[in-house]
Protein backbone atom coordinates (compact mmCIF):
# COMPACT_ATOMS: atom_id res chain seq x y z
CA UNK A 1 0.00 0.00 0.00
CA UNK A 2 2.67 2.26 0.63
CA UNK A 3 4.16 1.95 -2.38
CA UNK A 4 1.07 2.28 -4.21
CA UNK A 5 0.55 5.68 -2.55
CA UNK A 6 4.06 6.80 -3.06
CA UNK A 7 3.75 6.23 -6.63
CA UNK A 8 0.18 7.27 -7.20
CA UNK A 9 1.60 10.67 -5.43
CA UNK A 10 4.57 10.83 -7.76
CA UNK A 11 2.30 10.39 -10.76
CA UNK A 12 0.34 12.94 -9.31
CA UNK A 13 3.55 15.70 -9.22
CA UNK A 14 4.74 14.50 -12.34
CA UNK A 15 1.38 15.33 -14.29
CA UNK A 16 1.41 18.91 -12.04
CA UNK A 17 4.34 19.80 -13.06
CA UNK A 18 3.51 18.82 -16.87
CA UNK A 19 0.82 20.48 -16.89
CA UNK A 20 2.47 23.87 -15.39
CA UNK A 21 5.34 23.83 -18.14
CA UNK A 22 2.46 23.34 -20.95
CA UNK A 23 1.12 26.73 -19.20
CA UNK A 24 3.90 28.21 -18.96
CA UNK A 25 4.91 27.12 -22.74
CA UNK A 26 1.62 28.29 -24.23
CA UNK A 27 1.74 31.27 -22.18
CA UNK A 28 5.09 32.74 -23.82
CA UNK A 29 4.17 31.61 -27.02
CA UNK A 30 1.44 33.73 -27.17
CA UNK A 31 3.27 36.89 -26.51
CA UNK A 32 3.62 37.91 -29.89
CA UNK A 33 -0.55 37.56 -30.89
CA UNK A 34 -0.87 39.50 -27.53
CA UNK A 35 1.32 42.89 -29.35
CA UNK A 36 -0.39 42.02 -32.37
CA UNK A 37 -3.88 41.99 -31.22
CA UNK A 38 -3.27 44.89 -29.18
CA UNK A 39 -1.82 47.36 -32.30
CA UNK A 40 -4.77 46.05 -34.14
CA UNK A 41 -6.97 47.67 -31.72
CA UNK A 42 -5.07 50.38 -31.31
CA UNK A 43 -4.51 51.78 -35.16
CA UNK A 44 -8.54 51.16 -35.11
CA UNK A 45 -10.29 52.32 -31.91
CA UNK A 46 -14.02 52.80 -31.52
CA UNK A 47 -15.58 55.10 -28.75
CA UNK A 48 -18.07 54.18 -25.97
CA UNK A 49 -21.30 51.78 -27.42
CA UNK A 50 -19.79 52.07 -30.84
CA UNK A 51 -17.61 49.26 -30.65
CA UNK A 52 -18.78 47.12 -33.60
CA UNK A 53 -15.75 46.04 -35.36
CA UNK A 54 -13.96 45.47 -32.29
CA UNK A 55 -16.23 43.22 -30.61
CA UNK A 56 -16.71 41.11 -34.02
CA UNK A 57 -12.79 40.58 -33.87
CA UNK A 58 -13.09 39.67 -29.91
CA UNK A 59 -16.18 36.78 -30.66
CA UNK A 60 -14.02 35.58 -33.83
CA UNK A 61 -11.42 35.02 -31.56
CA UNK A 62 -13.39 33.42 -28.70
CA UNK A 63 -15.17 31.13 -31.47
CA UNK A 64 -12.17 30.06 -32.79
CA UNK A 65 -11.48 28.70 -29.65
CA UNK A 66 -14.66 26.87 -29.28
CA UNK A 67 -15.83 28.80 -26.11
CA UNK A 68 -19.79 29.14 -25.62
CA UNK A 69 -19.92 32.90 -27.01
CA UNK A 70 -22.68 35.83 -26.53
CA UNK A 71 -22.82 38.85 -28.90
CA UNK A 72 -24.50 42.31 -28.23
CA UNK A 73 -24.40 42.17 -24.56
CA UNK A 74 -24.94 45.85 -23.46
CA UNK A 75 -24.88 46.75 -27.22
CA UNK A 76 -21.26 46.12 -27.89
CA UNK A 77 -20.27 43.79 -25.25
CA UNK A 78 -19.07 39.99 -25.40
CA UNK A 79 -18.91 36.81 -22.91
CA UNK A 80 -17.27 34.12 -23.50
CA UNK A 81 -17.64 30.72 -21.58
CA UNK A 82 -15.05 28.30 -21.03
CA UNK A 83 -16.11 25.08 -18.63
CA UNK A 84 -13.25 23.42 -16.99
CA UNK A 85 -12.93 19.35 -17.18
CA UNK A 86 -14.92 19.42 -13.46
CA UNK A 87 -17.46 20.97 -12.02
CA UNK A 88 -16.66 23.65 -9.79
CA UNK A 89 -17.00 27.51 -8.78
CA UNK A 90 -17.13 31.04 -11.73
CA UNK A 91 -14.58 33.03 -12.14
CA UNK A 92 -15.31 36.19 -14.18
CA UNK A 93 -12.25 37.83 -16.13
CA UNK A 94 -13.29 41.59 -17.55
CA UNK A 95 -11.89 43.99 -19.92
CA UNK A 96 -13.02 47.25 -21.10
CA UNK A 97 -12.59 47.67 -24.93
CA UNK A 98 -13.86 51.30 -25.50
CA UNK A 99 -11.43 54.06 -26.54
CA UNK A 100 -11.56 57.87 -25.99
CA UNK A 101 -12.41 61.08 -28.29
CA UNK A 102 -8.71 62.46 -27.78
CA UNK A 103 -6.08 62.86 -31.11
CA UNK A 104 -3.06 60.60 -30.82
CA UNK A 105 0.14 62.49 -30.84
CA UNK A 106 2.44 59.60 -31.19
CA UNK A 107 4.27 58.35 -33.98
CA UNK A 108 3.96 54.74 -33.57
CA UNK A 109 3.59 53.01 -36.97
CA UNK A 110 0.49 51.56 -35.76
CA UNK A 111 -0.97 54.98 -34.22
CA UNK A 112 -4.75 55.77 -35.00
CA UNK A 113 -6.01 58.12 -37.28
CA UNK A 114 -9.39 57.61 -36.84
CA UNK A 115 -11.63 60.94 -36.54
CA UNK A 116 -15.20 61.52 -35.55
CA UNK A 117 -17.85 63.52 -34.46
CA UNK A 118 -18.54 63.72 -30.64
CA UNK A 119 -20.69 66.20 -29.26
CA UNK A 120 -20.72 68.10 -32.40
CA UNK A 121 -17.24 68.41 -32.81
CA UNK A 122 -14.78 66.77 -35.09
CA UNK A 123 -12.23 65.21 -32.83
CA UNK A 124 -9.83 61.75 -33.16
CA UNK A 125 -10.04 58.71 -31.61
CA UNK A 126 -7.86 57.06 -29.36
CA UNK A 127 -7.20 54.17 -27.01
CA UNK A 128 -5.37 56.31 -24.44
CA UNK A 129 -6.64 54.56 -21.11
CA UNK A 130 -4.97 51.13 -22.12
CA UNK A 131 -8.18 49.28 -22.86
CA UNK A 132 -6.43 48.24 -25.75
CA UNK A 133 -4.02 46.03 -23.97
CA UNK A 134 -6.56 44.83 -21.55
CA UNK A 135 -8.54 43.26 -24.51
CA UNK A 136 -5.20 41.68 -26.41
CA UNK A 137 -4.29 40.66 -22.86
CA UNK A 138 -7.70 38.90 -22.01
CA UNK A 139 -8.14 37.46 -25.51
CA UNK A 140 -4.78 35.55 -24.89
CA UNK A 141 -6.20 34.22 -21.08
CA UNK A 142 -9.01 32.78 -22.97
CA UNK A 143 -6.36 31.01 -25.44
CA UNK A 144 -4.36 30.05 -23.21
CA UNK A 145 -6.76 28.59 -20.35
CA UNK A 146 -8.69 26.95 -24.00
CA UNK A 147 -6.01 24.57 -24.25
CA UNK A 148 -5.49 24.08 -20.55
CA UNK A 149 -8.90 23.37 -18.95
CA UNK A 150 -7.81 21.09 -16.30
CA UNK A 151 -9.38 22.95 -13.34
CA UNK A 152 -12.69 22.46 -11.92
CA UNK A 153 -14.70 25.42 -12.51
CA UNK A 154 -16.00 27.78 -15.10
CA UNK A 155 -14.26 30.81 -16.46
CA UNK A 156 -16.64 33.39 -17.71
CA UNK A 157 -14.33 36.38 -20.18
CA UNK A 158 -16.76 39.45 -19.74
CA UNK A 159 -15.19 41.93 -22.71
CA UNK A 160 -17.10 45.30 -21.59
CA UNK A 161 -18.25 47.98 -23.29
CA UNK A 162 -18.58 51.87 -22.55
CA UNK A 163 -16.29 52.09 -19.55
CA UNK A 164 -15.62 55.21 -20.16
CA UNK A 165 -19.36 56.55 -20.08
CA UNK A 166 -22.19 55.88 -22.58
CA UNK A 167 -23.04 58.34 -24.82
CA UNK A 168 -25.45 61.31 -23.34
CA UNK A 169 -29.12 59.77 -22.97
CA UNK A 170 -27.81 55.96 -23.87
CA UNK A 171 -27.45 53.27 -21.28
CA UNK A 172 -24.22 51.30 -21.06
CA UNK A 173 -20.99 50.24 -19.50
CA UNK A 174 -21.00 47.53 -16.43
CA UNK A 175 -24.25 48.77 -15.28
CA UNK A 176 -26.38 47.51 -18.40
CA UNK A 177 -24.32 44.84 -18.46
CA UNK A 178 -25.29 43.44 -14.76
CA UNK A 179 -28.98 44.60 -15.57
CA UNK A 180 -28.66 42.17 -18.74
CA UNK A 181 -27.38 39.49 -16.33
CA UNK A 182 -23.92 38.99 -17.35
CA UNK A 183 -23.11 38.12 -13.55
CA UNK A 184 -25.91 35.27 -13.98
CA UNK A 185 -25.99 31.73 -15.88
CA UNK A 186 -23.76 30.52 -14.50
CA UNK A 187 -23.66 32.74 -11.45
CA UNK A 188 -20.51 34.49 -10.95
CA UNK A 189 -18.79 33.77 -7.74
CA UNK A 190 -15.86 36.14 -8.10
CA UNK A 191 -14.65 38.68 -10.42
CA UNK A 192 -11.10 40.04 -11.23
CA UNK A 193 -9.87 42.97 -13.34
CA UNK A 194 -6.81 44.67 -14.57
CA UNK A 195 -5.82 48.27 -15.71
CA UNK A 196 -2.52 49.14 -17.39
CA UNK A 197 -0.63 52.07 -16.15
CA UNK A 198 1.63 54.17 -17.71
CA UNK A 199 3.34 55.59 -14.82
CA UNK A 200 3.95 51.74 -13.10
CA UNK A 201 7.00 50.35 -14.25
CA UNK A 202 6.97 47.48 -16.64
CA UNK A 203 7.14 44.34 -14.48
CA UNK A 204 5.21 45.77 -11.59
CA UNK A 205 1.43 44.90 -10.09
CA UNK A 206 0.13 46.74 -7.67
CA UNK A 207 -3.04 47.22 -5.49
CA UNK A 208 -4.81 48.00 -2.64
CA UNK A 209 -7.30 45.74 0.05
CA UNK A 210 -10.77 47.65 0.45
CA UNK A 211 -11.33 51.29 -1.49
CA UNK A 212 -9.31 51.66 -4.36
CA UNK A 213 -10.88 53.95 -6.72
CA UNK A 214 -13.12 56.84 -5.91
CA UNK A 215 -16.37 56.52 -6.54
CA UNK A 216 -17.61 59.56 -9.50
CA UNK A 217 -20.24 61.73 -8.84
CA UNK A 218 -21.22 64.89 -11.87
CA UNK A 219 -22.97 67.37 -9.80
CA UNK A 220 -25.19 70.65 -11.70
CA UNK A 221 -25.98 73.68 -9.85
CA UNK A 222 -28.55 75.95 -10.87
CA UNK A 223 -28.69 79.36 -9.22
CA UNK A 224 -31.11 81.31 -9.57
CA UNK A 225 -30.79 85.22 -8.75
CA UNK A 226 -32.44 88.49 -10.38
CA UNK A 227 -30.65 90.65 -13.05
CA UNK A 228 -29.56 94.24 -12.80
CA UNK A 229 -27.11 96.91 -14.35
CA UNK A 230 -23.65 96.31 -12.70
CA UNK A 231 -23.41 99.71 -11.52
CA UNK A 232 -26.15 99.36 -8.88
CA UNK A 233 -25.80 95.66 -7.50
CA UNK A 234 -28.24 96.87 -4.37
CA UNK A 235 -31.04 96.46 -6.72
CA UNK A 236 -30.22 92.67 -7.92
CA UNK A 237 -29.59 89.26 -7.08
CA UNK A 238 -25.96 88.30 -8.05
CA UNK A 239 -25.96 84.57 -8.81
CA UNK A 240 -22.28 85.34 -9.68
CA UNK A 241 -21.59 86.31 -6.04
CA UNK A 242 -23.84 83.63 -4.67
CA UNK A 243 -21.94 80.83 -6.71
CA UNK A 244 -18.48 81.90 -5.80
CA UNK A 245 -20.50 81.22 -1.47
CA UNK A 246 -21.44 78.53 -2.46
CA UNK A 247 -17.88 77.10 -3.75
CA UNK A 248 -16.68 78.38 -0.76
CA UNK A 249 -19.22 76.48 1.47
CA UNK A 250 -18.40 73.08 -0.28
CA UNK A 251 -15.15 72.93 0.11
CA UNK A 252 -15.67 73.47 3.99
CA UNK A 253 -17.55 70.03 3.61
CA UNK A 254 -14.09 68.72 3.07
CA UNK A 255 -11.59 70.82 5.24
CA UNK A 256 -14.09 70.32 8.29
CA UNK A 257 -16.65 67.82 7.62
CA UNK A 258 -15.26 64.95 5.93
CA UNK A 259 -13.15 62.40 8.02
CA UNK A 260 -9.64 62.64 5.90
CA UNK A 261 -7.38 60.54 8.30
CA UNK A 262 -9.85 57.41 6.79
CA UNK A 263 -9.56 58.11 3.45
CA UNK A 264 -9.38 61.15 0.78
CA UNK A 265 -12.27 62.86 -0.48
CA UNK A 266 -12.55 65.82 -3.24
CA UNK A 267 -15.05 68.06 -4.44
CA UNK A 268 -14.10 70.09 -7.86
CA UNK A 269 -15.98 72.53 -9.58
CA UNK A 270 -15.04 72.75 -13.26
CA UNK A 271 -17.28 74.78 -14.95
CA UNK A 272 -19.06 77.82 -14.11
CA UNK A 273 -21.48 79.46 -16.70
CA UNK A 274 -22.94 83.44 -16.31
CA UNK A 275 -23.32 86.33 -17.76
CA UNK A 276 -23.21 88.02 -21.37
CA UNK A 277 -21.78 91.79 -20.65
CA UNK A 278 -19.19 92.93 -18.19
CA UNK A 279 -21.53 95.51 -16.90
CA UNK A 280 -24.68 93.15 -16.36
CA UNK A 281 -25.71 91.25 -13.19
CA UNK A 282 -26.99 88.23 -14.61
CA UNK A 283 -30.25 86.57 -13.85
CA UNK A 284 -28.62 83.15 -13.25
CA UNK A 285 -25.68 80.60 -13.21
CA UNK A 286 -24.75 77.05 -13.55
CA UNK A 287 -21.94 75.52 -11.89
CA UNK A 288 -20.78 71.66 -12.77
CA UNK A 289 -18.18 69.60 -11.33
CA UNK A 290 -17.43 66.17 -9.74
CA UNK A 291 -17.55 64.43 -6.19
CA UNK A 292 -14.65 61.80 -5.81
CA UNK A 293 -15.34 59.47 -2.18
CA UNK A 294 -13.18 56.06 -0.95
CA UNK A 295 -16.05 55.56 1.61
CA UNK A 296 -19.38 54.62 1.55
CA UNK A 297 -20.31 56.65 5.10
CA UNK A 298 -18.14 59.42 3.70
CA UNK A 299 -19.65 59.77 0.25
CA UNK A 300 -23.38 59.51 2.03
CA UNK A 301 -22.30 63.03 4.78
CA UNK A 302 -20.85 64.14 1.30
CA UNK A 303 -23.61 64.21 -0.62
CA UNK A 304 -26.55 64.71 1.66
CA UNK A 305 -23.90 68.48 3.43
CA UNK A 306 -24.27 69.35 -0.47
CA UNK A 307 -27.83 69.11 -1.24
CA UNK A 308 -28.39 70.73 2.55
CA UNK A 309 -25.89 73.13 1.54
CA UNK A 310 -26.73 74.58 -1.46
CA UNK A 311 -29.75 76.04 -1.20
CA UNK A 312 -29.50 77.19 2.42
CA UNK A 313 -26.72 79.76 0.97
CA UNK A 314 -28.51 81.08 -2.14
CA UNK A 315 -31.45 81.68 0.48
CA UNK A 316 -29.27 83.24 2.81
CA UNK A 317 -28.02 85.44 0.24
CA UNK A 318 -31.33 86.20 -1.26
CA UNK A 319 -31.53 83.80 -4.28
CA UNK A 320 -32.28 80.26 -5.04
CA UNK A 321 -30.48 77.42 -6.16
CA UNK A 322 -30.92 73.68 -7.06
CA UNK A 323 -28.31 70.88 -7.18
CA UNK A 324 -28.80 67.69 -8.92
CA UNK A 325 -26.14 64.55 -8.78
CA UNK A 326 -25.25 61.75 -11.00
CA UNK A 327 -23.87 58.88 -10.03
CA UNK A 328 -20.81 57.51 -12.64
CA UNK A 329 -19.32 54.99 -10.86
CA UNK A 330 -19.62 53.39 -7.45
CA UNK A 331 -16.51 52.72 -4.98
CA UNK A 332 -13.96 50.37 -6.38
CA UNK A 333 -13.93 48.31 -3.67
CA UNK A 334 -11.31 45.13 -3.52
CA UNK A 335 -12.86 42.14 -1.14
CA UNK A 336 -10.33 42.01 1.65
CA UNK A 337 -10.93 38.03 1.94
CA UNK A 338 -10.27 37.68 -2.00
CA UNK A 339 -7.35 39.88 -2.08
CA UNK A 340 -5.68 38.30 0.77
CA UNK A 341 -6.83 34.56 -1.11
CA UNK A 342 -5.11 35.75 -4.23
CA UNK A 343 -2.00 38.10 -3.53
CA UNK A 344 -0.15 34.60 -3.63
CA UNK A 345 -0.78 34.26 -7.63
CA UNK A 346 0.14 37.69 -8.57
CA UNK A 347 3.72 37.51 -6.20
CA UNK A 348 4.06 33.84 -8.07
CA UNK A 349 4.16 35.32 -11.29
CA UNK A 350 5.79 38.99 -10.40
CA UNK A 351 8.11 38.10 -7.83
CA UNK A 352 7.00 39.35 -4.20
CA UNK A 353 9.12 42.60 -4.40
CA UNK A 354 7.56 43.58 -7.40
CA UNK A 355 3.89 43.01 -6.14
CA UNK A 356 3.75 46.78 -4.64
CA UNK A 357 0.75 47.73 -1.77
CA UNK A 358 -0.28 51.53 -2.66
CA UNK A 359 -2.59 53.89 -1.51
CA UNK A 360 -5.99 54.65 -3.04
CA UNK A 361 -6.76 57.03 -5.72
CA UNK A 362 -9.15 59.41 -6.93
CA UNK A 363 -9.70 58.15 -10.56
CA UNK A 364 -12.88 56.33 -11.24
CA UNK A 365 -13.72 52.40 -12.82
CA UNK A 366 -17.61 51.01 -13.45
CA UNK A 367 -15.96 47.99 -12.61
CA UNK A 368 -17.00 48.68 -9.13
CA UNK A 369 -20.58 47.85 -10.04
CA UNK A 370 -19.62 44.52 -10.49
CA UNK A 371 -18.06 44.60 -6.83
CA UNK A 372 -20.77 45.81 -5.65
CA UNK A 373 -22.73 42.50 -6.24
CA UNK A 374 -20.05 40.11 -6.42
CA UNK A 375 -16.63 39.77 -4.38
CA UNK A 376 -13.65 41.62 -6.75
CA UNK A 377 -9.95 42.14 -7.22
CA UNK A 378 -8.94 44.70 -9.34
CA UNK A 379 -5.07 45.74 -9.57
CA UNK A 380 -2.85 48.03 -12.04
CA UNK A 381 -0.30 46.50 -13.99
CA UNK A 382 3.16 48.39 -14.86
CA UNK A 383 3.18 49.41 -18.69
CA UNK A 384 6.19 51.91 -17.82
CA UNK A 385 9.43 51.39 -19.77
CA UNK A 386 11.77 50.97 -17.03
CA UNK A 387 13.88 54.27 -18.19
CA UNK A 388 11.15 56.33 -18.80
CA UNK A 389 11.38 59.77 -16.28
CA UNK A 390 7.95 61.87 -17.27
CA UNK A 391 5.36 59.45 -18.42
CA UNK A 392 2.50 60.63 -20.21
CA UNK A 393 -0.99 60.75 -17.87
CA UNK A 394 -3.86 58.30 -18.97
CA UNK A 395 -6.48 60.12 -21.57
CA UNK A 396 -3.97 62.50 -23.46
CA UNK A 397 -2.86 62.71 -26.32
CA UNK A 398 0.87 61.36 -25.92
CA UNK A 399 0.22 58.38 -23.60
CA UNK A 400 2.08 55.18 -24.48
CA UNK A 401 2.27 52.01 -23.32
CA UNK A 402 5.40 49.83 -23.05
CA UNK A 403 3.58 46.62 -24.69
CA UNK A 404 6.31 44.23 -22.90
CA UNK A 405 4.53 44.85 -20.06
CA UNK A 406 1.02 43.08 -21.34
CA UNK A 407 2.38 39.19 -20.59
CA UNK A 408 2.70 39.76 -17.31
CA UNK A 409 -1.10 40.41 -17.53
CA UNK A 410 -2.02 37.13 -18.87
CA UNK A 411 0.45 35.25 -16.43
CA UNK A 412 -1.43 37.09 -13.49
CA UNK A 413 -4.98 36.31 -14.91
CA UNK A 414 -4.05 32.82 -15.74
CA UNK A 415 -2.56 32.31 -12.48
CA UNK A 416 -5.60 33.15 -10.64
CA UNK A 417 -8.02 31.51 -12.48
CA UNK A 418 -5.94 28.48 -11.46
CA UNK A 419 -5.74 29.13 -8.10
CA UNK A 420 -9.34 30.41 -7.79
CA UNK A 421 -10.40 27.22 -8.80
CA UNK A 422 -8.16 24.66 -8.19
CA UNK A 423 -5.98 22.14 -10.35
Amino acid sequence: MNRLYLLAFLVCIATEIYAQNSVEKDIAAIEDDVIEWRRDFHQYPELSNREFKTSEKIAKHLNKLGLEVTTGVAKTGVIGILKGKKPGKVIALRADIDALPVTERNDLPFKSEVTTTFLGEETGVMHACGHDTHTAILMGVAEVLSKNNDFAGTVKFIFQPAEEGPPPGEEGGAKLMIKEGVLENPKVDAIFGLHINSSTPVGTIRYKPGGTMAAVERFVIDVKGKQTHGSAPWSGVDPVLISAKIIDGLQTIISREAPLVDEAAVITVGKITSGVRFNIIPESAQMTGTVRTLDPQMRELILNRMKEMVPTIAKAYGGEATIEIENFTAITYNDEELVAQMLPSLEKVAGKEQVELVKATTGGEDFSFFQEKVPGFYFFLGGMPKNSKEPAPHHTPDFYIDESGMLLGVKAFTQIVYDYLGQ
